[in-house]
């Protein structure tokens, strides 16, 4: 007598995906982050006056809306780009002199200082060419802002000496960095950070 054998079982369903969480904020940053660039890189190379939001729009790869959208106005994106700047500069400041003082503290400072111009070019000319203008509608915010970042060559510079004005002294200190490396990068390229750091280190330490 003929058998009949069970028939086979169907096949198991796929397994449904695991569920990837997501950040529904990722997009928005990803896009603040590119016009942050862009505005960075057009107002240092014309000026925030010269630049428009068009320009940067385009150059950031966003509809213009976008711009409203995450900053509200180009005064209001402006400031934001130096805030976020100036924070990004001083941590790295605070965390370079982490455990130092005197002369190696000088030193430290004065390197992070080139580090980050030679890392953020763009940056370092804008903060020349556009925070220390007056009238700007954005001056009560970049001026707390600038006085953390300066607070912390100030707090070096009372520590290692004490006798010294030390907002003046670091106000010294911050600049000769910044335009030295400015010159370094625009017009000195042939020259090392080294040879940099040495010629700023020669200027505001003593013999």
């Amino acid at each position: 007598m003929a058998t009949h054998s069970a028939p086979d079982p169907a096949p198991a369903p796929p397994l449904a995906p695991v569920p990837v969480a997501t950040d529904p904020t990722q997009p928005r940053r990803d896009t603040r982050g590119s016009i942050v660039d862009a505005a960075v890189a057009l107002i240092a190379d014309r000026g925030f006056s010269a630049t428009s939001v068009d320009d940067i729009a385009a150059a950031a790869g966003v509809a213009k809306g976008s711009i409203y959208y995450n900053f509200g106005s180009k005064t209001a994106l402006f400031e934001a780009v130096i805030v976020e700047g100036v924070d990004r500069l001083t941590a790295a400041l605070r965390a370079s002199v982490d455990g130092l003082d005197g002369p190696a503290a000088i030193e430290a400072i004065v390197t992070e200082l080139l580090v980050q111009v030679q890392a953020h070019p763009d940056f370092a000319k804008l903060v020349v060419a556009e925070v220390f203008r007056t009238g700007r509608d954005w001056q009560h915010s970049i001026r707390q802002v600038r006085e953390e970042s300066m607070a912390v060559f100030a707090d070096v510079v009372r520590a290692t000496w004490p006798d010294r004005d030390p907002s003046l002294t670091a106000a010294v200190i911050f600049g000769a960095t910044l335009v030295a490396g400015l010159e370094w990068l625009a017009f000195q390229p042939h020259r090392t950070a080294a040879d940099v750091r040495s010629a700023v280190l020669a200027t505001v330490l003593p013999a």
